[in-house]
């Protein structure tokens, strides 16, 4: 080897270690998030033992990757107290895959919290040197109940804690929801943008909204949700920085008693609404259900959280599949880095069959990896389109009349339309579960009746009656253009649709030059038409 090529490569070598410490130094405290395409799923232990998070992490499915047990409490000097550190329970989570990140609390009391951020140097040591001899994969800081002077040192308690943990290991801050973006009290002890700075990610805890002493409220609406991680995006936080907390419980508020708000959990609510026969009802802008029931001197005896529930008529806020599935979009929809609950064992094990699936943006287990998903993702966000069940979307199913009308009222945004003048088709009865929606697309001409007085709410749409159908709601009219289809001539009553959406881009053809009119259309391509009309033809 010759010495001008030996000395070419050592100038390289020399070069790009440089530069490695030049990159290394200058992005030190500034934490990347690696990119991957499952979303972080996490929930806190707290209030059992390892045998309890073992049995209830089975439950789940699968469906977590990150679990956050309450292994750190704090002295009253702001020392470090460990509280049942279990390296077996450590290793069966390694074992399947999910990192262990206890949480360290001051439980909402000001005067510890403040304690440990006065021993911040100390505290911050022992923090790293238990993630270290317990093989954990990070921290995450719970510090509440603060104000707004406790600002800067508990950003400089993450901080420290940042540079003295090994690159390997994570460092996450749970922060308040502060959807109306309030900057003193409790509130203001949350520097958003430098906490998000110094961490791999804040954990936003969007719940109780209502609360213990409150009026009866949701204890996190999607509203609520929403603009708290709006405010969270408009003080500087990346996308990929920020996780939702969503709660596994719900309060109750008795009208007879002067205090309410009072937790339960979700596991014991519907043990409540089977007890005592409550009726429930889904709010739609707030995307919370609400149960109603009264307790009367013959009812059986029930016990919330070791508190005996007196007569009086009751609402109780919680959540359930329908809540969660609404709020977990706002992942996907936000692009947010994942999202967790507090705590696990409060909820319904039901949820689990589905929780994975909505918050990595499928919602429903059969259009994962469907060449559709994109699509239909888009329609059911916009409640254009709605799942055959709670798993379960049917894309490769045939799209019925009914449907297609239920489609084109939502995307026009005609649901609250009057109809004036009513007409009985013999096969939609008025208790059809699509019975406005066919009224309501009829007397505004998006879809119509056969001859004989019946409208086939069931007969699969063809693909020819697709193309009538939207092109009535674009009202788009083509310019003479040649017939391009070999099965598509001027004598069919479509031909006009067909030519039309044809030239607007909306539907295709097939190889050979076939339109195949009389072919059935499936959910998912009518998805996929919804969605070039709106995102890329802007047609409704």
């Amino acid at each position: 080897m010759s010495k001008r090529l030996i000395s070419s490569k050592l100038i390289f070598i020399i070069m790009f270690t440089y530069l490695c410490l030049i990159i290394n130094i200058g992005f030190k405290d500034n934490i990347s998030v690696a990119s991957s395409d499952e979303k972080l799923s996490m929930t806190y232990l707290y209030g059992g033992n390892s045998a309890s998070y073992i049995s209830n992490i089975e439950r789940t499915n699968g469906s977590l990757n990150m679990v956050s047990p309450n292994y750190f409490n704090l002295n009253s000097d702001g020392s470090l107290k460990l509280t049942g550190v279990d390296t077996y329970f450590i290793k069966t989570m390694h074992n399947k895959g999910i990192k262990v990140m206890p949480f360290i609390s001051n439980h909402w009391d000001r005067t510890l919290g403040r304690a440990a951020l006065n021993n911040r140097d100390v505290l911050s040591n022992q923090i790293v040197q238990a993630i270290k001899e317990y093989d954990l994969d990070g921290i995450n800081i719970d510090i509440e109940n603060l104000t707004e002077e406790d600002r800067d040192a508990h950003t400089d308690l993450v901080r420290i804690i940042r540079n003295k943990l090994p690159r390997d290991k994570e460092i996450s801050v749970a922060v308040g929801s502060n959807p109306r973006g309030f900057t003193t009290g409790w509130h203001g002890s949350y520097d958003y943008k430098n906490l998000a700075y110094h961490s791999n990610y804040l954990i936003i805890m969007t719940y109780d909204e209502g609360y213990e002493g409150a009026p009866p409220s949701p204890v996190s609406s999607y509203s609520f949700v929403e603009n708290s991680i709006k405010y969270a995006l408009n003080n500087g936080v990346s996308s990929n920085k920020i996780v939702v907390t969503l709660p596994f419980y719900g309060r109750y508020w008795n009208s007879s008693e002067s205090r309410g708000g009072y937790a339960v959990a979700l596991e014991t609510v519907d043990k409540l609404i089977k007890k005592y026969n409550a009726s429930v009802i889904y709010d739609e802008n707030k995307k919370s259900p609400v149960a109603k029931f009264s307790i009367t001197p013959q009812s059986p005896e029930a016990i919330v959280g070791g508190k005996k529930l007196s007569i009086g008529d009751y609402i109780l806020w919680f959540e359930n599949n329908d809540s969660l599935k609404a709020k977990l979009s706002l992942v996907s929809k936000y692009n947010l880095k994942g999202a967790g609950s507090w705590r696990l064992g409060q909820e319904n094990p039901d949820i689990w069959n589905y929780y994975k699936v909505w918050l990595n943006n499928s919602y429903f287990k059969d259009i994962i990896g469907h060449w559709a998903n994109k699509e239909i993702v888009y329609v059911i966000e916009r409640n254009w389109m709605n799942g055959i069940s709670s798993t379960q979307f049917l894309p490769d199913s045939s799209l019925t009349r009914a449907q297609a009308a239920t489609i084109l009222v939502r995307a026009k945004g005609l649901e609250n339309y009057v109809v004036r003048n009513q007409v009985q088709f013999k096969d939609v009865s008025k208790t059809h579960w699509a019975y406005n929606y066919i009224q309501i697309a009829r007397e505004n001409g998006l879809v119509s009746g056969f001859e004989n007085n019946t409208f086939a709410p069931d007969m699969p749409v063809t693909r020819e009656q697709v193309a009538s159908m939207i092109s009535r709601i674009t009202k788009y009219k083509s310019s003479y253009i040649k017939n391009p289809f070999v099965d598509v001539n001027s004598k069919m009553w479509s031909y006009d649709a067909i030519m039309n959406m044809t030239e607007l881009g909306v539907l295709k053809g097939f190889e050979g030059g076939y339109f195949k009119p009389y072919e059935k259309t499936t959910r998912a391509q009518i998805a996929a038409i919804m969605y070039r009309l709106s995102k890329d033809l802007n047609q409704i």
